[in-house]
């Protein structure tokens, strides 16, 4: 995997996923140990699928919040995204805990001013003490670091791709009916990168 992504946090996050799931589809939440992955911590969040089938952030490390300059927990997690990809990502969270499918998403963050950030979101499923996939152990990763991150936040991020991490079962996954609507129309598919067409929709 380390020529797909380019973040320490993501490949080593990816990694420690693995390694407890074992031979599983997906690790229970109870198996995380934060003092195995301390220095991930701070670009890390858990997702949780609440009644109404929303999804939102239960935690958010300290630099996920600070990239948005303000607390992150309990706000929508398709509040990051601009226009209709808030809808868009809420599908692919609903399907990573539905199909038990790792996704990484690549985008672009912006500031007001039209500042810009390459960023990695990489989104594991997580099963309940019984069993059932209801949350999603997730990073948010900046590719650079520029001498206004933390400083100037960012406004919201625009998705340009998605890659399903699993590759016996990409094929199957992405022509799923919620994928197609999630990723069309404006999409071209390079190997088992969806790339959105257009950029910023809002």
């Amino acid at each position: 995997m380390n020529d797909i992504m380019r973040s320490k946090t993501s490949t080593q996050l990816f990694q420690y996923w693995n390694l407890i799931r074992g031979d599983r589809e997906l690790p229970r939440r109870d198996e995380i140990e934060p003092s195995a992955i301390r220095t991930l911590l701070p670009e890390l969040f858990i997702l949780e699928r609440d009644s109404f089938a929303s999804i939102k952030f239960r935690l958010a490390g300290t630099h996920v919040c600070a990239l948005f300059g303000q607390e992150l927990r309990g706000q929508q997690f398709g509040t990051l995204w601009f226009g209709t990809q808030a809808g868009r990502t809420l599908q692919v969270s609903t399907q990573v805990m539905a199909r038990h499918v790792p996704v990484m998403l690549s985008a672009i963050a912006l500031t007001e001013d039209r500042r810009e950030l390459e960023i990695e979101a990489l989104l594991l499923p997580l099963a309940s003490n019984e069993g059932h996939s209801d949350r999603i152990l997730g990073s948010l990763s900046p590719l650079s670091r520029p001498y206004w991150l933390h400083a100037a936040p960012v406004s919201g991020l625009d998705v340009r791709g998605l890659r399903v991490l699993d590759p016996d079962r990409t094929a199957a996954l992405l022509r799923e009916p919620a994928m197609d609507e999630a990723f069309s129309p404006g999409i071209r598919q390079v190997q088992h990168l969806r790339v959105f067409e257009g950029g910023r929709d809002a």
